[in-house]
């Protein structure tokens, strides 16, 4: 069974929505006046239901190619200083300094995010 790495999805305006954590609900009213939204983040996709006007699912899972994992799943960083607002990157972004600085400093991370952090170091090591 395929593990989940990216629980996201994009409303008819083209709104990202992406849920991160568990219990980590994104509500959002699209500019069509329907209201969007996401829930569960790596544990269990929960989202709203448009018939009329629905959204378009972008969940990425740990069976998809690497150069699309590498993509979509994203770090939360506060930059060298740690004194910068929050920011997702994705892992294609990182430096592999700081990739491996995370490998060896969290030690609470979904284990799907541990792999492909893990994956992307071998990748860019050919």
């Amino acid at each position: 069974m395929s593990t989940l790495i990216r629980n996201a999805m994009v409303t008819p305006d083209g709104t990202w929505l992406q849920s991160r954590t568990r219990h980590d609900y994104v509500q959002y009213t699209d500019a069509n006046g329907s209201v969007y939204m996401v829930d569960g983040g790596l544990d269990y996709v929960r989202r709203s239901v448009n018939a009329e006007a629905p959204a378009t699912d972008k969940c990425v899972y740990d069976d998809s190619p690497h150069a699309e994992q590498r993509e979509a799943v994203t770090w939360g960083t506060y930059g060298k200083t740690g004194e910068e607002p929050l920011k997702h990157v994705t892992i294609a972004e990182m430096a592999a300094d700081h990739i491996q600085a995370v490998l060896d400093t969290q030690q609470r991370m979904y284990p799907q995010m541990r792999d492909v952090m893990t994956a992307e170091l071998k990748y860019r090591n050919g």
